[in-house]
């Protein structure tokens, strides 16, 4: 015979709450037919855990139910690894009964009357200890899933979004997820996009998890455009890239406030407005000044139009700009895609020279371009700025840089019919090809003026 007692299960399960006494109600059943079995209960860590009656005598067939303690009341789970246990020894007891001073002395004694029955595994489980390990890094796999078995469905959903949070591996939600957390109660998707875990994105996902209005704020934030590719595919036209939230930000406002040029592109690309503005009137142009960003001003300034927008104090991006960078290495840069380059273009119009050089001086960009594609070049061409023209030549601008439409600005000064502007523009080298198509007829008259004069590409 090998054993005289039967445990009813291989463990002890202990429902661990902080702050407050635990305990754990285990049986013992003895296999003999016609005899008494003495038993005796100890534990691993005795400082630890107690038990209600570390020797008894168990009748023929019958069986006897222990109590095991938490001996004292903590905030966290006294893990341990490998985990505490409680070992039961028996021995048989012919007269069926005995004081406990002999029992005590019965199982001092080693020898062949005494038998080891088992070892019962003490195991912490319940939410407590679930939240408990997942603050910590790394996670006891086995104790964590372990935890999560004796806990019920709505709590297993609030660790689901602890561990989103604390942003977890995606093996612990995962484990929650089949262990019977609802991803659909409320929105997790954010906390996952939040926690940067494509993988935790995906799990949600499949487990019927939806999105809310704000989860496209989570991922401009976090510079997840991987995120917003996955989300955008999985949920199509009930992702809204247009979405506000409750102070009238986008995402694309999000991006810009942290610059992310590849968010903001995106965004754009799936139809989101990059000219909205927020409740105090900020633009995303507003938010990328404000915060330095000068490729995010740059990628704005492309596919936007809100230069000049002004929020509820009166205020454009430039004026945002220039009150948080007073004095930084940024301002000059920001400077110039939001106030010089604007001067430099209004001054290439009137033929402001003085003002085209006093800008090129305070570095705005020879070759900067409005939301319609045009450089200073293109505006002085047009308007046959001959003067301008040449001092921006002479800076290095661009001789055949194209608008929006395709148009250089030999066809800007063709159209219009500035003839020793277009002079000029060929003597630095602007390329004629395809002026024949031009639609104006002052088009045509300055290709048949090269006709008729063909030494009259240079100028005295």
């Amino acid at each position: 015979m090998d054993r005289l007692v039967k445990a009813e299960a291989k463990e002890v399960e202990v429902v661990f709450s902080k702050r407050q006494k635990c305990s754990s109600t285990f049986k013992l059943t003895n296999l003999m037919h016609t005899m008494s079995v003495a038993v005796s209960l100890t534990t691993t860590n005795p400082s630890l855990f107690s038990i209600n009656k570390p020797f008894s005598i168990i009748p023929p067939l019958s069986s006897s139910s222990y109590t095991l303690h938490l001996t004292h009341p903590s905030d966290q789970p006294p893990l341990s690894d490998p985990p505490d246990a409680v070992t039961v020894r028996t021995s048989m007891l012919p007269t069926g009964k005995a004081p406990a001073d002999h029992l005590r002395r019965l199982f001092s004694k080693p020898g062949p009357h005494l038998f080891r029955d088992a070892v019962l595994t003490i195991s912490l489980v319940g939410p407590h200890v679930a939240e408990f390990l997942i603050s910590q890094t790394p996670q006891s796999r086995n104790h964590f899933t372990k935890a999560i078995s004796a806990c019920t469905k709505p709590q297993l959903t609030g660790l689901l979004k602890r561990a989103l949070e604390c942003g977890s591996p995606d093996a612990v939600v995962a484990d929650l997820l089949q262990a019977g957390a609802d991803a659909a109660a409320e929105s997790l998707m954010p906390l996952a996009v939040r926690a940067g875990s494509l993988r935790a994105v995906k799990l949600l996902e499949a487990s019927g998890c939806g999105i809310n209005e704000t989860v496209l704020h989570e991922a401009a934030a976090a510079n997840r455009t991987d995120a917003m590719e996955f989300l955008a595919e999985r949920y199509g036209e009930e992702l809204e890239f247009d979405a506000a939230d409750s102070e009238g930000r986008t995402a694309i406002h999000v991006a810009a406030r942290e610059g992310h040029v590849r968010v903001i592109e995106f965004c754009v690309s799936m139809g989101g407005n990059p000219n909205l503005a927020d409740w105090k009137g900020w633009t995303p142009l507003h938010y990328a000044a404000w915060g330095g960003h000068v490729e995010a001003v740059e990628c704005l300034l492309e596919c936007s139009d809100v230069k000049g927008a002004r929020d509820r104090e009166g205020r454009t991006a430039f004026s945002v700009a220039a009150e948080r960078h007073a004095h930084s290495q940024v301002r000059r840069r920001l400077v110039d895609l939001l106030r010089w380059g604007d001067a430099l273009m209004r001054a290439a119009r009137v033929d402001d020279v003085h003002g085209v050089k006093k800008c090129l001086g305070e570095g705005a960009r020879v070759n900067g371009r409005d939301q319609n594609g045009w450089s200073p070049l293109h505006w002085a061409s047009f308007k046959g700025r001959i003067k301008s023209v040449k001092v921006l030549l002479d800076h290095g601008a661009e001789v055949d840089t194209v608008d929006d439409a395709g148009y250089t600005p030999l066809h800007c000064a063709a159209q219009a019919g500035h003839l020793q502007v277009a002079l000029l523009l060929i003597s630095h080298g602007a390329s004629q090809v395809n002026l024949k198509s031009f639609p104006n007829v002052a088009a045509l008259n300055f290709q048949n003026h090269f006709s008729l004069h063909p030494s009259s590409n240079t100028l005295a």
